[in-house]
């Protein structure tokens, strides 16, 4: 017995549509690596049968809450430790890698030991321009591309978080904890890296995802609370302070040329 659940919303409530979400990049350098977050979609998929997975309505529904972000680069990474022991990154592609040894660091940054949350499971970070924005409150969610399948396992998992862009955009990244520090880390520019799902007053409400403009008064707001993990320990406790300095809005939809 399929049992649907109706929310009646107010139409003349703001509240009532899709829910707008922007995203940008933290700079413009390099930025043609950084494709543009896009709907999780299985094209090609079996519709033939009324039955079939592919026109299953709850299949179809939670995919649409879903984001993803591709990765921007070809990594072939090892671990190691040098002659003093310290734990240290392996460019093991060498000559043929795609990102220049000298670049490498800027992009992939092994956290300090004292921080992993397991003695024997290294964590390290691929830092990307990706930021998300909205004028009301909504929570993003950074998960795994668990709907992909990878032919090569990664030897680990990723660090999932959760805050609301409303408050708190900032630049996203990739964190890695390296549960088989034995086995090399490969990713591939242009598959999926992670999911992004974004949640609002309702799970009823849609999510619209456009390109946002980098105006004054954004980029105010982000230099207000960039940088505060590195003097806070508790960031979330910044929310109410964040709150008060926030203009009504920030969010202005890019113009397409």
């Amino acid at each position: 017995m399929r049992i649907n659940i109706v929310v009646e919303r107010d139409e003349g409530d703001p509240k009532s549509g899709p829910v707008t979400v922007g995203w940008l990049r933290a700079t413009d350098k390099t930025g043609v690596l950084y494709d543009p977050p896009e709907r999780v979609t299985f094209r090609g998929t079996n519709r033939a049968h009324a039955k079939s997975a592919g026109r299953c309505p709850a299949v179809i529904n939670l995919e649409s809450r879903y984001f993803m972000v591709k990765c921007p680069f070809d990594l072939h990474i090892g671990f190691g430790r040098d002659e003093n022991g310290r734990a240290v990154l392996i460019n093991r592609a060498g000559a043929a890698s795609a990102v220049r040894s000298n670049k490498l660091n800027q992009v992939l940054t092994l956290v300090s030991e004292s921080e992993w949350r397991y003695a024997d499971r290294p964590t390290l970070q691929l830092h990307l321009p990706y930021i998300f924005i909205a004028d009301e409150l909504v929570y993003v969610t950074q998960l795994d591309a668990f709907a992909h399948y990878r032919r090569q396992p990664l030897p680990g998992t990723i660090f999932g978080g959760r805050f609301p862009i409303n408050l708190w955009p900032r630049p996203l990244m990739w964190a890695f904890e390296w549960h088989e520090p034995e086995k090399d880390l490969i990713l591939r520019r242009g598959d999926p890296l992670f999911y992004c799902q974004f949640e609002a007053d309702g799970a009823d409400r849609p999510i619209q995802m456009v390109e946002a403009e980098r105006t004054p008064e954004l980029d105010s707001y982000l230099d207000h609370v960039s940088g505060a993990v590195n003097f806070v320990n508790q960031t979330f406790s910044l929310f109410r302070a964040a709150e008060a300095a926030r203009p009504e809005r920030l969010l202005k939809p890019k113009e397409r040329r």
